[in-house]
């Protein structure tokens, strides 16, 4: 009912950027906390950054000055702008949002995108 659309992944060197970007659609009432994690291989998905509906931001602390997270105006997109990339950034990247649905109920939703892949050459 929700449906999450990840993009911007890719293959870059250390010191560089990306951007990744996570568009919503669907029957959506409203969505509320946005974020990004990230699952190295081996190993748990971990946070990375949030984005609450009244726009505070949280960041991991191995991010924090380097990635910043944002919404678009219409709060359906959210980005993850990504710098100083360092090869222990490598990892898929996970959209998650959560919100209401369109429907009489107002059922909330947890929805995840299908991942896309950063990979950090030294």
């Amino acid at each position: 009912q929700v449906q999450l659309v990840e993009s911007g992944g890719g293959l870059v060197q250390a010191g560089e950027s990306l951007r990744l970007s996570c568009s919503a659609s669907g029957s959506i009432f409203s969505i509320n906390g946005v974020g990004w994690y990230r699952q190295a291989p081996g190993k748990q998905r971990d946070l990375v950054a949030i984005v609450t509906s009244d726009g505070v931001t949280s960041y991991a602390d191995s991010v924090k000055g380097r990635f910043s997270i944002s919404r678009s105006n219409a709060k359906t997109a959210v980005h993850l702008q990504m710098n100083s990339l360092k090869p222990e950034d490598t990892a898929v990247y996970y959209c998650n949002v959560k919100g209401k649905l369109a429907n009489l109920k107002r059922d909330e939703y947890d929805a995840w995108g299908q991942g896309t892949q950063v990979t950090v050459s030294s």
